[in-house]
């Protein structure tokens, strides 16, 4: 597979656009010294795109422009952009800018053999000359055509002004219109003659539109080669680069807290690895909110910044409802550390959606990012995983930690989820433990890359003091939740009181068995003493008859010797 980059388009020179995102599909920006055609219906933005090619070029790269315009005049021009912040009249007072207006009719041109742009040569020459300019825009060629047909005249003209353009050696930027009948272009000959055709499109789907981007050639370089959102507002033209920021981008070991410690405790290191994506799904009720709000609120304490996106409640209901569980995120958004973002879903399509929140994430650039919830996305299932591919890509490369919440019903396949499941680092399923006549939350870890997580499913509360892990109970007949587990263990409770009193019962009278036993041994070795001592007199006793027989034996035998 070949990834193309930057560096393979090192050799041709570029002009950057100043476009956010235009310049990284485009590896750098359009051609220099050579025309780039820009074409699309009404109200795709085809004026704004040369006017902020001028602007950007005049302020921030110090190359004059010309805009010469065939349509509109220069006093409506310069209202139309002042509220991008576009100071125009100042461009032109500091000859950064040049707008020429000329008026085209077409009852005023003859097609003839002889016609040709020798005039508009002379007068685009000169105001090149004047502020030595580098960039030119031209607005729009039907207008500058109409009064030809689409003839060989026509199209030898087309040749020529790309020519000359060339030979001018400036940046140039051509506006037209979209053909029909699947043409590019009216004429169906600008884009063969320009070095680099974007196309703009402008769609509707399901009542929702959607502004889109697609650069068709760019001879000499590679480019993006997909359809990018951009959007126009008031912080002016933006395109979303991103399809897939592939898979380079660099990880890290540090530890991001789930604001929850039970779950922290759960996941084996602690929390998150920082700039990985978490899965929260449940069904209404399971605290999907409240687990966003803990992930940012010990972001905000931290010192860190974040951003909430909200697609069905708005920030004064969240900090409100936060409450409740013990956090005042209304205090971080006063310091400056937090930052909602609440819109309807159906405000915007998908990918305007994500054009609006990837510049947020660019202008605030918070450490860690909350999108609740994501089933709020309406579109095909392939449309929502690509959107939250790119968004995903997007916040690896900056190494932002995010959280997005999913709505699950209780009898919803798990097809979608799963699909869902497969672009995140973390999953975390939220589920209603419904038994004994009440309902109970748990909660478990279904996957988490490369944590030793624990695999037990565990109650949680929410109250005042905010989520509360409860440790697991697995009764006889699995795990018991509620007040059955309440009532369980009062009753083991009740029967490991009733085989300790029976133990203190059988220990007390052991006890006195004991005592009875010790009373009856001393008073038998009493009796035995007493008979031993009985007995040691009666030896005496004894003894001293023996004696005393035997000294009568002795005296008798004496006597009867001395008489004989």
């Amino acid at each position: 597979m070949t990834i193309h980059t930057k560096t393979t388009a090192e050799s041709l020179s570029k002009a950057p656009s100043g476009i956010a995102g235009l310049d990284e599909i485009t590896f750098g920006g359009l051609p220099t010294g050579r025309p780039t055609l820009i074409a699309g219906a009404a109200g795709c933005g085809k004026t704004l795109f040369g006017l902020t090619f001028l602007v950007k070029g005049a302020t921030v790269y110090d190359e004059p422009g010309v805009l010469m315009s065939f349509e509109e005049r220069a006093g409506d021009l310069i209202a139309n952009v002042s509220s991008l912040g576009y100071d125009l009249p100042r461009l032109i007072a500091e000859d950064k800018l040049i707008i020429d207006y000329v008026r085209v009719e077409r009852s005023e041109i003859e097609q003839s053999g002889e016609y040709d742009l020798e005039g508009l040569f002379v007068r685009l020459g000169y105001a090149i000359d004047k502020i030595g300019a580098k960039r030119v825009v031209l607005d729009t060629l039907e207008s500058l055509f109409s009064g030809l047909g689409d003839g060989p005249v026509l199209r030898a003209e087309l040749r020529r002004l790309f020519q000359w353009l060339k030979d001018r050696g400036v940046s140039a930027v051509i506006t037209a219109e979209r053909g029909s009948e699947g043409q590019l272009t009216r004429h169906g000959l600008e884009e063969y003659v320009s070095d680099c055709v974007i196309a703009l499109d402008n769609r509707v789907d399901e009542q929702i539109t959607t502004r889109r981007l697609r650069v068709l050639k760019y001879r000499g370089s590679a480019h993006g080669t997909n359809e990018y959102p951009f959007l126009i507002d008031a912080g002016g033209i933006s395109v979303l680069p991103v399809t897939s920021a592939g898979l380079s981008h660099s990880i890290s070991d540090e530890v991001v807290s789930s604001g929850i410690p039970g779950i922290d405790a759960m996941l084996g290191i602690g929390g998150y690895y920082k700039g990985s994506s978490i899965l929260l799904s449940g069904p209404s009720g399971t605290g999907k909110t409240t687990f966003g709000s803990r992930f940012v609120n010990a972001a905000c304490v931290a010192g860190q910044r974040a951003i909430y996106f909200s697609f069905e409640e708005s920030p004064e209901q969240i900090v409100r409802n936060m409450q409740s569980v013990g956090l005042d995120l209304g205090a971080h958004v006063k310091n400056g550390l937090l930052r909602f973002e609440s819109a309807r879903p159906s405000l915007f399509g998908l990918e305007m959606h994500l054009v609006l929140m990837i510049r947020q994430i660019d202008e605030f650039a918070p450490s860690v990012v909350v999108v609740d919830p994501i089933s709020a996305f309406r579109g095909s299932e392939s449309e929502i995983h690509a959107t939250l591919l790119r968004l995903v890509d997007y916040l690896k490369v900056k190494g932002i930690t995010v959280v997005f919440n999913n709505l699950v019903n209780g009898e919803q396949n798990d097809k979608n989820e799963q699909s869902l499941s497969s672009l995140m680092d973390v999953w975390i399923g939220l589920h209603d433990l419904e038994a004994n006549g009440e309902r109970n939350r748990g909660l478990f870890v279904l996957k988490a890359r490369g944590m030793s997580h624990s695999n037990q499913i565990r109650e949680y509360q929410l109250g005042p003091d905010g989520v509360t892990l409860i440790e697991p109970y697995i009764g006889q007949h699995g795990v018991l939740t509620g007040s059955a587990r309440i009532v369980q263990e009062a009753q083991e409770e009740a029967a490991a009181q009733e085989r300790r009193d029976e133990v203190n019962r059988r220990q007390r009278e052991f006890g006195e068995k004991r005592k009875s036993a010790e009373r009856q041994i001393a008073e038998t070795r009493e009796a035995l003493a007493r008979e031993e001592a009985e007995l040691l007199a009666l030896d005496t006793v004894d003894q001293r008859r023996e004696e005393i027989l035997a000294a009568g034996r002795f005296a008798a035998a004496t006597r009867r010797g001395a008489r004989t």
